[in-house]
């Protein structure tokens, strides 16, 4: 393997020409790594990793994808693939979630000049990726837009300066910052006695998970000052997922129930939705009762879906707090957040895979 390793490396070094100039930067783990001046090849591994990519507008700078861009599947929450269909089309470089093949790179027709890694402890190890290829391998921390912010930015800020657009780095970053901001002002001035408390359920990690799967720091409750009850203290609010009790569910008996559509990639017969039509238990909950469950886009598809969680925040904003959002369509306001970051309005293709449950009260008889 090696050998044929070796031999592939070196056809690459013979056939490619010189890079005009090569600099040195630090990645988001704080490896140097040295890269060449303005790439025009590149390859992104990890979840989220393309996702940037194409916040940067530079979705056309890869040559090649992992295998999660090939699939079809009958749900698909990831607008930046939605708005751009020729990744299906681009060569396999290894499998998803970070399994690089470096004999794969080395036989891409076109050869990346940098590979960026999102998650650069999932799959292959990035030191011994960059040995293997030749090519330089620059890691991303993916962050959130909760307590990893300034993680995401920085690495939005990488990706960024190593191709070339550090202007539109920038410009993403305060884009995130504003939306954010406008949310957290409507929502501001807010009275306790007219917050209600929320729950959402059955947001995905790793996978599709049933009602009882959270986020007890979901940021969109915490953009809109929402009274989430999965988030008991300052702690919890930095916890990315968790699987609460049925039984702490039903004792906190939240007002506003929400379901994050990727549920039901569980099918008819599992999954969250399924769960509030068939048990008793979640059928006594009050917001059950009183008809008081919406659908979320999903927070989870390939790592975290920020525009999504933006546009989320809108519509919970609006439902909760009516007269702060009333100049507010959630559904118009969603496809203002994607055509800034993917390039294209998605909201109407994704929302019709989720039975268009995105957005409205879900019916439960």
């Amino acid at each position: 393997m090696y050998r044929t390793l070796f031999a592939l490396l070196l056809l690459t070094l013979l056939t490619c020409p010189a890079a005009a100039s090569m600099r040195t930067i630090q990645d988001g783990t704080g490896r140097t790594v040295t890269v060449p001046d303005s790439p025009t090849k590149l390859i992104c591994s990890g979840p989220g990793c393309l996702r940037l990519l194409t916040y940067l507008q530079a979705q056309d700078l890869a040559v090649a994808v992992d295998d999660m861009e090939s699939r079809r599947a009958k749900f698909d929450a990831r607008p930046y693939s939605l708005a751009n269909p020729q990744f299906k089309t681009l060569p396999i470089f290894g499998q998803f979630r970070g399994h690089d093949d470096p004999e794969r790179i080395l036989t891409l027709a076109e050869q990346p000049q940098v590979i960026f890694k999102t998650y650069p402890a999932m799959g292959h190890d990035p030191d011994e990726l960059q040995a293997k290829t030749g090519i330089p391998v620059v890691t991303l921390e993916y962050g959130n837009l909760g307590s990893q912010r300034d993680r995401l930015y920085q690495a939005i800020r990488i990706m960024g300066d190593v191709i070339g657009r550090s202007d539109r780095a920038k410009a993403v970053i305060a884009f995130f910052d504003a939306q954010i901001q406008e949310l957290s002002k409507r929502s501001a001035g807010v009275p306790d006695e007219e917050r209600n408390s929320v729950f959402i359920g059955g947001v995905a990690s790793k996978g599709p998970h049933g009602f009882q799967s959270t986020e007890p720091g979901y940021p969109p409750f915490r953009f809109v000052n929402a009274r989430n009850m999965a988030a008991s203290g300052s702690g919890d609010r930095k916890l990315q997922h968790a699987d609460v009790a049925k039984e702490k569910i039903l004792e906190w008996d939240p007002e506003i129930l929400f379901l994050d559509l990727s549920t039901l990639q569980m099918g008819d017969g599992a999954g969250g939705l399924f769960e509030l039509k068939t048990d008793p238990a979640y059928q006594a909950l009050t917001a059950v009762q009183n008809e008081k469950v919406y659908g979320l886009l999903p927070y989870n598809w390939y790592s975290r879906n920020y525009g999504s969680i933006l546009a989320n925040g809108f519509f919970i904003g609006k439902l909760l707090h009516p007269k702060q959002f009333t100049d507010i369509d959630p559904t118009v306001k969603a496809d203002e957040i994607y055509t800034f970051l993917v390039g294209k309005p998605v909201f109407s293709k994704m929302n019709n895979m989720f039975q268009d449950m995105a957005f409205t009260r879900i019916p439960l008889n």
